[in-house]
């Protein structure tokens, strides 16, 4: 009787969790960042801190914060790779670029000092159709306090392309001019 009442119990709970979960979309959509677009960034990245003689690496993650495209220029040290990741890293996970953040985390044991995560200017937040799909990366330029590589409109970077939506915008980056060291 008692194993009976259970189960009734389980049924009827099932039913009332099934007819609001009816409600509830079984799937989103979450806008992605295009290996395409992440190699344009990387390279027009690279491609513009060479035109100022600069030897950088440069890391494009996700919005998970996995590499997408990692690019290291010939004379860049190999130091630059593991930098230029974390900074991509820790701006896509705060949506922040890591140079807005760089005096924020000061205390002996505060977020700033997790291992892993890079608080110096060079990681701006990649933003598409209002969210975050990505961050990039950069380590290497010789001098700091330079500012960080961003668009015009500041923030992060915007107007990439997205899969599977707006694949037609185009890729505006303004980088390099700003950059600053390891």
């Amino acid at each position: 009787m008692r194993q009976r009442l259970c189960l009734i119990f389980a049924a009827s709970a099932l039913l009332v969790v099934s007819a609001q979960a009816a409600d509830l979309p079984v799937a989103v959509k979450i806008p992605r960042l295009t290996v395409e677009a992440s190699e344009k960034l990387a390279r027009a990245t690279l491609e513009a801190c060479r035109k100022q003689g600069i030897q950088i690496a440069v890391t494009v993650v996700d919005r998970s914060g996995d590499p997408m495209v990692v690019l290291r220029d010939t004379l860049a040290p190999r130091l630059t790779l593991e930098v230029s990741r974390q900074k991509a890293y820790t701006a896509v996970n705060f949506n922040a670029s890591t140079g807005s953040m760089a005096g924020r985390f000061t205390h002996p044991f505060s977020v700033g000092k997790v291992e892993g995560l890079v608080f110096s200017p060079g990681g701006p937040a990649i933003e598409a159709a209002g969210n975050n799909v990505g961050a990039v990366g950069v380590s290497g330029a010789p001098t700091g306090g330079q500012g960080e590589a961003v668009l015009p409109h500041g923030g992060g970077i915007q107007g990439v392309h997205l899969e599977p939506a707006q694949r037609n915008e185009l890729l505006q980056l303004v980088v390099c001019q700003n950059h600053v060291s390891t």
